[in-house]
């Protein structure tokens, strides 16, 4: 299994030549990751490489505008909702976001939890 990461989707060629060398060199699930998933030339690229198994899944965020056409099968939206959230109201407060920015405790709280078993 292979993530594919990147920090925008705009047209998909550059996402979809990759995972197609990839699944030429026997990855067996591809999953493309970006911040930014502009899809500016449509879904259809996607659509296809998803059909023919090229790719398992693309994740985007929503900090950008999202059509209702990225209703698709693959499709996971990375909802950054409540992490803007708390930047803002970090801020809002003079407090200092650097903890809010630094993954290393978020990281090991999400392992802790998946070590225990709990729902992540």
């Amino acid at each position: 299994d292979v993530i594919i990461i990147d920090d925008m989707i705009s047209s998909g060629d550059s996402i979809i030549e990759v995972a197609t060398e990839l699944k030429r060199r026997k990855a067996k699930r591809i999953f493309a990751a970006a911040t930014f998933g502009l899809f500016t030339n449509g879904l259809d690229k996607f659509d296809q490489a998803y059909e023919d198994g090229t790719i398992s899944g693309i994740l985007t965020t929503n900090l950008i505008y999202q059509t209702p056409e990225l209703s698709r099968p693959y499709y996971i939206n990375c909802d950054m909702s409540e992490y803007i959230a708390l930047i803002i109201d970090t801020l809002n407060h003079d407090g200092s976001i650097s903890s809010i920015l630094s993954p290393d405790e978020r990281i090991q709280h999400v392992l802790q939890k998946y070590k225990n078993g709990e729902t992540i």
